[in-house]
């Protein structure tokens, strides 16, 4: 169990960083928010955790240390929830009509000359990742206008 929660985690940080931060996507998908927040969480949430159990036994002292420790530990697993729902996002297979998207736009790139294979049939959103960061680095602004 804990080697698949490690597993899912460091598959969400691989997906965190392989997922392109357009705003384009951010209408279709909620990855680009949770992304953001992610990373948002993993800058504050340690010195928020600091702060929150410092207080709390600055306030009522060593007694509440009980309750010090459940605030940072609070604080420490928002990050970690974030990366385990990118983790498990990233392993979940692709519905149809994405798999058809992302392989017509994989067949896109392939005739511009743009080394991007196609789809396998256990295709999952890590794969739609890849290929939707090589089309935003490769295609012009106008292809991503018109969805």
């Amino acid at each position: 169990m804990t080697v698949n929660v490690f597993k899912t985690l460091n598959k969400g940080r691989h997906y965190m960083k392989t997922w392109p931060m357009v705003r384009q996507l951010s209408f279709y998908f909620p990855e680009y928010r949770v992304v953001r927040a992610t990373e948002l969480a993993i800058r504050l949430m340690p010195p928020l955790a600091v702060v929150a159990a410092s207080s709390q036994l600055y306030a009522d002292g060593w007694a509440a240390l009980p309750q010090a420790i459940t605030i940072a530990l609070f604080f420490i697993s928002l990050p970690l929830q974030g990366l385990l729902w990118l983790g498990w996002r990233a392993n979940h297979p692709l519905p149809l009509s994405l798999f058809d998207w992302c392989n017509n736009l994989s067949t896109k790139l392939q005739g511009m000359g743009v080394t991007c294979s196609p789809l396998g049939a256990k295709a999952c959103y890590q794969d739609m990742a890849v290929i939707l960061k090589i089309a935003f680095e490769r295609l012009d602004r106008s292809y991503w206008e018109e969805l």
